[in-house]
């Protein structure tokens, strides 16, 4: 059943309208950000807007796929960072729930768009056609941008109710990262893994 819904993702009609569905949320999460954009230093700005910047690599790459080609390092950027920024935003809505913010339609439509996010990476594994040095390259990035967020203070908002907790959330974002290059390594890269071609 799930080779079947991997094999359905790769055909034009189904790539058409996760286009069009990611390149929506792409726009929305721009504009989420846009008060935190208001007063972020322009060296900066390109470090904030995590989740949508995350979808807009995945909008390149079914661009890509849509024109029967492979843009690896898009994919390994797209990957990793819907993989992570995806699991953070559900972990950081959930979190601010138990620690007594009192959660909102807003709140559960992040978490299931964030969820759907993080999936969907997964999912297009065997289409990717990622090596090690795009993983590399992405890592640095990643890992970098870790620091931005939790030296620098410029990670995304999160809830007043979870606003004690910044130095855990940092280190569990880190950890985040490094589980999230792996999970891509191991579905993507890896010797043996499961690859299919775009029809």
């Amino acid at each position: 059943m799930l080779n079947n819904l991997v094999y359905l993702l790769g055909q034009r009609s189904i790539l058409y309208v996760l286009l069009v569905v990611n390149l929506l949320g792409t726009v929305y999460g721009y504009w989420w950000y846009k008060e935190q954009l208001a007063i972020t230093p322009p060296q900066f700005f390109i470090f904030v807007p995590d989740s949508p910047t995350a979808s807009l690599f995945f909008v390149l790459v079914l661009v890509a796929f849509l024109l029967r080609k492979n843009w690896p390092l898009l994919e390994a950027f797209a990957a990793v960072t819907l993989i992570k920024y995806g699991v953070w935003a559900v972990v950081m809505n959930i979190a601010a729930g138990i620690a007594g913010a009192t959660l909102t339609w807003e709140n559960y439509m992040l978490i299931a768009s964030h969820l759907a996010m993080s999936v969907q990476a997964i999912l297009f594994a065997p289409y990717y056609r990622i090596r090690v040095w795009h993983l590399i390259i992405v890592a640095v990035w990643t890992i970098h941008n870790d620091i931005v967020d939790y030296v620098y203070l410029m990670h995304p908002w999160v809830s007043r109710s979870l606003q004690d907790y910044i130095s855990h959330i940092g280190y569990f974002t880190f950890w985040l990262s490094v589980v999230s290059i792996f999970i891509v390594y191991f579905y993507a890269i890896r010797k043996g893994r499961k690859k299919l071609y775009l029809p």
